[in-house]
């Protein structure tokens, strides 16, 4: 596998062969029960080992060629297929936006099928439930031009598999992943790791798909993106202590670096795709040794990679 060989795939793929990529994973994502590898699994909650090295890669909304570059920039394919003890952690919002959201599908489901146990696929509000669901959401329109007829079929099988994608990781003692924002009444871990079943009763998927953080507030507000909320850093520092961890790293959010802090460097945001409709100048990832030690978000600009 090359980058170039995915790039040339996902132009040409059909949609026999997507529909088919999609039911592999979908089958892959449905036998991860309990550990996959080095990875323990609890519902939707991943633990990763404090071993090995993580590329952590923020919203792409149908830029492929901000994720080709990070694939080739970081090595990934080309250390992954080694034997190397390295993660691919996408934080969600894969598509929609951008004019080759189907072909970045294509990518990111082949790396999850060629390596189960190194990538990691985090949904994000554009993969959310239906009640939840960005608008305006461009995927079904992206996959019928590609597909023609076959295009809506394909939209509900992928749109399927979304609602196995995972809500958070967490590395025990240092950081926290996950797409929007936390769960600001959630009690334990178990609340995250369940969010799936327990929505819409309780707000914790909502949240997370959602929310921001904002600084200089305490508690939350309303959201003007309709859904989740704007929170305070002490919503932050609760969460952090109900789950054991230091800081957060999370997207969801555009940042004209690529990337950005909040709530005193306990919140790292980063944002991996450029260009229209967001027009941001830089794009940025991370790529992080899960051996170290950190305190805070900030202590892990220098591993940030912006471009």
């Amino acid at each position: 596998m090359s980058i170039e060989s995915l790039f040339s795939e996902s132009l040409t793929v059909s949609s026999q062969e997507f529909l088919g990529l999609i039911s592999e994973v979908n089958e892959i994502i449905s036998g991860e029960q309990g550990a996959v590898g080095n990875l323990k699994i609890t519902g939707r909650l991943i633990r990763l080992p404090s071993s090995g090295e993580a590329t952590i890669i923020g919203d792409i909304h149908g830029d492929l060629a901000s994720l080709k570059h990070i694939l080739s920039e970081s090595l990934f394919i080309e250390r992954a297929s080694a034997g190397k003890e390295v993660y691919l952690i996408f934080l969600g919002d894969y598509g929609d936006r951008g004019a080759y959201s189907p072909e970045v599908y294509y990518f990111v489901l082949t790396l999850k099928k060629a390596f189960p146990d190194r990538v990691i696929l985090l949904q994000g509000n554009h993969e959310g439930p239906e009640d939840i669901l960005a608008y305006p959401h461009d995927l079904p329109r992206h996959l019928s031009r590609k597909f023609g007829r076959d295009g809506l079929r394909v939209y509900g099988e992928l749109s399927g598999l979304f609602r196995r994608f995972y809500t958070a990781v967490i590395l025990e003692r240092k950081f926290v992943m996950l797409h929007g924002g936390v769960p600001s009444e959630a009690e334990s871990p178990e609340d995250v790791a369940f969010a799936y079943k327990q929505h819409p009763l309780k707000s914790h998927l909502e949240e997370i798909l959602w929310s921001d953080p904002a600084d200089g507030i305490s508690g939350k507000y309303p959201s003007l993106r309709g859904a989740g909320y704007l929170f305070g850093e002490d919503i932050t520092e609760r969460f952090l202590r109900i789950m054991g961890a230091s800081f957060l790293i999370r997207g969801h959010e555009p940042a004209e670096d690529g990337y950005k802090f909040n709530h005193g460097g306990r919140i790292l945001t980063l944002f991996s795709r450029k260009g229209p409709p967001y027009y941001n100048t830089h794009a940025a990832y991370l790529t992080i040794d899960l051996s170290a030690d950190f305190e805070s978000a900030s202590d892990i600009e220098r591993f940030i990679r912006k471009f």
